[in-house]
């Protein structure tokens, strides 16, 4: 092709559309094939990569008429949620014409700043979590699937590959994907500086709740072997042990496995402290020297603050996780304005390249 192609993205993104409507615009695995050769068949349109995750949809193109492949692109998604409208009309009574509306949620930059765009997104300083690593492994795939069926060429394999390189740089030479930034993540790494590799380690969650899941998960994604569930309804406890490959206990049987754990993380409802200091120093008897580290998400609190006075216990409450995670984000919000400076530069070079079609020149 030759060198007038620009590349074109058509998106939207948690920052303009909530989840009613991203979802409807959704593209699934199974359907990218399909939906990549209708804009191929796009006259204009040399190559096309389709991102589409819970937090944005998104079509790069590269086009010699941005402008006729923009409306191409939005007449597409048209098409499909008239689609889906006709399928359940009365349970969504609404029309694309909302979308093409004043207050559209769709954004369509072009050249440097469809360049850029890219560059921000996989860097994850698009994320609804600044500096998340996980969009860049969404990218990743999603440019393979297209790579592997031919949808891509010169351009937009130069264009990701170069944005793989931006987003790298940027996690080892900024502190933009350093410090915790939610309770989960931050539960994490203090247990990881208590105890050490998780690998191994054992955890019970006591109180079935989101928040709790979602922490034992994140310490599951690190390598603990084993996890345990005791709730007072035991089929939730059960369901959850499922999800996670766990274990389900009987909540008035918790206590009995205390030489088991590593790490307790506790959210139950009850209005209550539920582990006490008389319980724990029973159960650190039994245990042969080895640290506890206890996690506490309820409100009122579960656990005693008293339960610190006994050796090897380490005890951290929401309020302490959450400040961290503050502490966290606000570190990585100061490394904006550098990732965005050295973005700026990339993005100069790669759209020279792509402005002289000097495929032979190498970007920095």
């Amino acid at each position: 092709m030759p060198g007038a192609l620009q590349v074109l993205c058509v998106g939207l993104s948690h920052r303009t559309a909530s989840v009613e409507v991203r979802e409807r615009f959704a593209v699934r695995d199974a359907e990218v094939p399909d939906v990549t050769a209708s804009l191929l068949a796009t006259p204009g349109i040399a190559e096309a990569v389709i991102v589409s995750t819970c937090n944005r949809v998104e079509f790069y193109v590269a086009t010699a008429d941005p402008c006729g492949a923009a409306v191409a692109i939005l007449a597409l998604l048209q098409k499909r949620l008239q689609k889906q409208l006709q399928a359940d009309l009365e349970r969504h009574p609404c029309s694309f014409a909302a979308f093409a509306a004043e207050k559209s949620p769709f954004y369509q930059p072009e050249g440097a700043e469809a360049i850029g765009h890219l560059f921000r997104v996989a860097s994850g300083l698009d994320s609804m979590v600044i500096g998340e690593t996980e969009i860049l492994g969404q990218l990743k795939k999603a440019y393979a699937a297209a790579a592997a069926g031919g949808a891509t060429a010169r351009y937009l394999n130069k264009l990701f590959q170069q944005a793989f390189r931006v987003a790298k740089e940027l996690r080892t030479t900024t502190g933009i994907s350093r410090g915790a930034v939610s309770v989960g993540s931050a539960a994490v790494d203090l247990a990881e500086k208590t105890l050490g590799p998780l690998e191994g380690r054992h955890v019970m969650i006591l109180g079935a709740g989101e928040t709790s899941e979602l922490t034992a998960r994140a310490l599951r994604s690190r390598g603990v072997s084993s996890v345990f569930v005791s709730n007072r309804s035991f089929h939730r406890a059960a369901a959850l042990a499922r999800e996670m490959g766990g274990t389900a206990i009987h909540f008035d049987e918790w206590e009995r496995r205390f030489d088991d754990i590593d790490i307790l993380i506790s959210s139950t409802a009850a209005p209550h402290a539920v582990v006490t200091l008389p319980k724990l120093a029973t159960a650190m008897r039994n245990r042969t020297a080895r640290p506890l580290f206890v996690i506490d998400l309820a409100v009122p609190r579960d656990v005693e603050p008293a339960v610190t006075t006994l050796d090897g216990v380490h005890l951290y409450d929401i309020d302490s996780l959450q400040a961290i995670a503050r502490g966290g984000m606000e570190t990585r919000r100061r490394e904006i304005g550098l990732c965005d400076a050295r973005i700026e530069r990339h993005v100069a070079d790669f759209a020279h390249w792509l402005e002289t079609g000097a495929a032979s020149k190498k970007i920095a």
